[in-house]
């Protein structure tokens, strides 16, 4: 059996620099380096590892690339992913499996992201979205999907 571990909560906000200087008065190690602002809407702040989780902060449109299931949704402002890391990529697909096998819903099943990682997000009962995270790997990068 897989296991995960929490490694990371995404914000999706509708205005990510103003969310980006809330939690840096927080306190929150978000370096310039880790913010990308690609423009028209797609950003993505990624916080400095420095201990057993990380904060990323990411913009409604930005957030619709990654999962799927978001594509077209109005009412994501304030929603939050909370990561978890596997060590190997195919435990990504056995855990979306156990998952979604046991009745909880599935919003990202397992796909390669553009940023090399094994990726795939179920729901909580509560309806929080939950990732499931691979290493990345060089060899299965690509362009992010930004049309």
């Amino acid at each position: 059996m897989a296991h995960a571990i929490f490694s990371q909560a995404n914000v999706v906000t509708a205005d990510p620099q103003r969310s980006l200087h809330f939690y840096r008065l927080l306190g929150a190690d978000i370096p310039p380096q880790g913010v990308w602002d690609a423009g028209d809407g797609i950003f993505h702040a990624n916080g400095a590892p420095g201990g057993p989780a990380r904060l990323e902060i990411d913009s409604v449109r930005f957030a619709a690339l990654w999962n799927a299931a978001w594509r077209g949704r109005t009412d994501l402002a304030g929603r939050v992913l909370l990561g978890f890391a596997v060590a190997e990529r195919h435990e990504v697909d056995a855990i979306w499996r156990e998952v979604t096998s046991a009745g909880f819903a599935g919003l990202q099943p397992p796909c390669d992201a553009f940023w090399g990682s094994r990726f795939a997000i179920v729901e909580d009962p509560d309806g929080v979205a939950v990732g499931i995270m691979s290493p990345q790997s060089d060899e299965h990068r690509s362009p992010p999907p930004l049309g």
